[in-house]
């Protein structure tokens, strides 16, 4: 049988090694599910804090699904308000952030894996 079960919780948080666990856990789980072609991440962005940078991709499509709390994300010079279940599909120049409201926010984030796709933008001010 072909399938793997991992609690996402286990998964490495990377926003901690990084040094960015004072505002963000980020735990992509691709790896220890043996996942070849999706891209599956677990996201907290702590309380009254944004995620530590911003991003865009070449071709990758991502869709973000609130699971808990409340915030706010950023699209390229929109900002939107987010709650629980809300799902946000994001095309791939389109670049974005999350903020999270009182009681933080946490979220899944799924694409189509493509090595060295990512971009990170430095200068994606909220003002």
């Amino acid at each position: 049988m072909d399938y793997t079960i991992k609690n996402l919780r286990d998964v490495e948080d990377m926003a901690a090694s990084q040094g960015f666990g004072e505002v963000q856990e980020a735990r992509f789980a691709h790896g220890d599910l043996n996942a070849a072609q999706v891209g599956l991440s677990l996201q907290r962005v702590k309380p009254g804090k944004r995620h530590a940078f911003a991003h865009r991709h070449s071709e990758a499509e991502e869709i973000y699904v609130v699971i808990s709390g409340s915030g706010r994300v950023k699209l390229d010079d929109r900002i939107e308000e987010v709650g629980p279940l809300d799902a946000i599909r994001v095309g791939p120049s389109v670049t974005r952030a999350f903020e999270a409201g009182d009681e933080g926010l946490e979220l899944l984030a799924f694409g189509a894996r493509a090595a060295g796709d990512a971009e990170i933008v430095e200068d994606f001010s909220w003002d």
